[in-house]
C-alpha cells in the first residue's frame, strides 16, 4: 500500500503507469493477425471477394467520417473520457468477431473499428495535460515502450497458440477478448486531466498566443515549453476558480477557432515543414493499404485453410526491426534538414521494391520477407518525418498538424479505396491492387528523390542559402516516440 500510495504521489509516475498499462493491454490483440483467416473460414464463413471489396472499405470511409469530430471531440472533453470509449469499443469489437455471424454483423463490426482507430489520437495525448514538462521524455519512452511490448506479445503469443498448440481462432478471439476487458477496466484508474490544448479560456490563448511571438525564431519549443506551460497554468487557475463551468462555457468554445487557424498558420509556414507533410500523408496513404489488404495476398499465395500460416511471427519480426531502426534514427549523426528529403526517396524506393515483390512471387516466404522491408523502411521513414515537423513546433501545433496529416492520408487512401478496392467500382483482385500500391510507392519515391536531390545540390553550391537547421537529438527521440 505504501508504495501504491507513493506512486500516486508522484504526480507524473501514476499516471504513466496506468496509461502504459492500458497501453500494454490495449494493443495485445493475440487475434489481430489472424484476422483474415477467421473471416473467410469455417467461422465466418465469408468470401475473399466480399471481405477485400466490401467489408474492409467499410472501415476506410467510417475512418474519415469519424477522424476530425473526434480529434476536437477528444480534445474538448480532455481525453480520459475518449480513452475509455475506445476500450469499450475494442470490447465490442471482439464481441462481434466471437459472437455476432453474418455479414451485417462483420459490417457493423468495421464501423466500430473506425471508433477504436479514429479514438487513438487520445492515446498519444492524453499524458502531456496531466504531467510536468520535464518528465515528457520518460513518460513517452514508457509508453511507446508499452504499445511495442504489448503489440509484439500479443502478436508472438498469437501464432505460438496456433502453430504449436494448435488452437481453434475462436479461441484466440475469445483470449483476445479477455485481455482487452482488462484494458477497459484500467481505464478507469486515469486521473482526469484539468485542461486541454484547443479550449482554453480567452487568457489562457493570450498567454499561448503572446508565447508563440516571443520565441526566438527558430527555437525549439519543446525544450522551451512558455506556451503550453504559462497557458496550462493560467488555464488551470481559470479552471479552478470557475469549476465546470468555465472549460466548457461559450468564450471557452469560442477561443477554439481562433486558436487552432493560429496553430495551422504556424504548423505550415514553412516550405520544409510542408514536404515532410506531403510525404507522411503520401506514404501513410500507401502504407495502410498494404497494411489492411497484406493478409489476403498472404491468403491468396497460400490459402490458410490448407497451410501452415506464421502471420503473427511476421508482424512480430515486423515490430522488433521496425523498432530498432526507427530508434537508430536518434543516434545517427547526419543532418537531416539537408539529407532527410533524398533519404525519405531512397528508401522510398526499397519500399517499392518490397511491394512489386509481395505482388508478383508466389513464395509466402519472399512475400513476407518483402513485408517485413516494406514496413521498416516505413517507420524508419516516418520517424525522421515526426521529427524533423515536432522538433519545430509547440505542443498544438504538432497535435494539429499530426491531425491535419493522417486526414489528409486518410483522404488519399479513401479514394484509393473506392476507385481500386470497392466493388461498385473498379473492385480488382488482391494482385493488381498490389501492383497499383507499388506504382503509388514508385512516384513517392521519384518525386521525393528529385527534391532530395535538389536540396542537396543547394546546399553544397549554396551552403549559406540552407535556413534549415538539425533538432537536437533529446528531442528527435522524444517527437518521434510520441506517435
Amino acid at each position: 500500500m505504501g508504495c501504491w500510495t507513493k506512486l500516486k504521489a508522484s504526480g507524473w509516475a501514476y499516471p504513466t503507469a496506468i496509461l502504459s498499462l492500458y497501453g500494454f493491454f490495449a494493443n495485445c490483440r493475440v487475434a489481430e493477425p489472424f484476422l483474415t483467416p477467421y473471416l473467410i473460414g469455417p467461422h465466418k464463413n465469408i468470401s475473399e471477394e466480399v471481405v477485400t471489396n466490401y467489408l474492409f472499405p467499410i472501415w476506410t470511409y467510417s475512418y474519415l467520417a469519424f477522424l476530425f469530430p473526434v480529434f476536437l471531440l477528444t480534445d474538448f472533453l480532455r481525453y480520459k473520457p475518449v480513452i475509455m470509449i475506445q476500450g469499450l469499443f475494442l470490447v465490442t469489437n471482439y464481441l462481434l468477431l466471437c459472437f455476432a455471424p453474418g455479414v451485417p454483423a462483420m459490417t457493423v463490426l468495421q464501423v466500430n473499428y473506425a471508433v477504436v482507430t479514429s479514438t487513438e489520437v487520445a492515446y498519444f495525448s492524453y499524458i502531456y495535460s496531466v504531467i510536468p514538462v520535464e518528465n515528457y521524455q520518460r513518460a513517452t519512452g514508457y509508453l511507446r515502450s508499452a504499445m511495442l511490448a504489448g503489440y509484439t506479445t500479443g502478436a508472438s503469443l498469437g501464432q505460438v497458440l496456433i502453430s504449436i498448440a494448435g488452437a481453434d481462432y475462436f479461441y484466440i478471439n475469445a483470449l483476445t477478448l479477455g485481455i482487452l476487458s482488462i484494458a477497459f477496466l484500467i481505464t478507469f484508474w486515469l486521473p482526469m486531466p484539468q485542461r486541454s490544448m484547443f479550449f482554453k479560456g480567452k487568457k489562457a490563448a493570450a498567454v499561448g498566443s503572446q508565447s508563440q511571438q516571443e520565441g526566438p525564431l527558430g527555437e525549439n519549443r519543446l525544450e522551451h515549453p512558455v506556451m503550453y506551460k504559462d497557458g496550462a497554468d493560467s488555464g488551470k487557475e481559470e479552471m479552478e476558480h470557475n469549476g465546470c463551468a468555465g472549460w466548457c462555457s461559450r468564450e471557452n468554445v469560442a477561443t477554439v477557432g481562433p486558436v487552432l487557424w493560429q496553430s495551422f498558420r504556424e504548423s505550415y509556414s514553412s516550405r520544409h515543414l510542408i514536404y515532410w507533410s506531403l510525404w507522411w500523408a503520401l506514404a501513410t496513404a500507401g502504407y495502410v493499404q498494404v497494411f489492411n489488404y497484406i493478409q489476403l495476398m498472404w491468403d491468396h499465395i497460400e490459402p490458410s485453410a490448407t497451410s501452415s500460416i506464421y502471420n503473427g511471427g511476421v508482424e512480430a519480426v515486423c515490430c522488433l526491426v521496425g523498432a530498432a531502426a526507427a530508434f537508430s534514427v536518434g543516434h545517427l549523426k547526419v543532418t537531416w534538414a539537408v539529407w532527410g528529403e533524398l533519404a525519405l526517396g531512397l528508401f522510398s524506393a526499397v519500399a517499392t521494391g518490397a511491394v512489386f515483390l509481395m505482388a508478383f512471387t508466389s513464395s509466402i516466404w519472399a512475400c513476407y520477407a518483402g513485408y517485413v522491408v516494406f514496413k521498416s523502411c516505413y517507420m524508419l521513414l516516418f520517424t525522421i518525418t515526426a521529427f524533423q515537423i515536432a522538433s519545430n513546433l509547440s505542443m498544438e501545433c504538432y497535435a494539429l498538424t499530426f491531425g491535419i496529416n493522417t486526414f489528409v492520408a486518410l483522404t488519399l487512401q479513401t479514394i484509393i479505396t473506392a476507385v481500386v478496392v470497392d466493388e461498385t467500382a473498379l473492385g480488382l483482385d488482391i494482385v493488381t491492387q498490389f501492383i497499383i500500391y507499388g506504382s503509388y510507392y514508385a512516384f513517392i519515391s521519384l518525386l521525393f528523390l528529385i527534391r532530395g536531390t535538389y536540396t542537396v545540390c543547394i546546399h553544397q553550391c549554396y551552403p549559406e542559402h540552407t535556413d534549415a537547421k538539425e533538432p537536437k537529438s533529446s528531442v528527435e527521440v522524444i517527437s518521434a516516440e510520441r506517435l
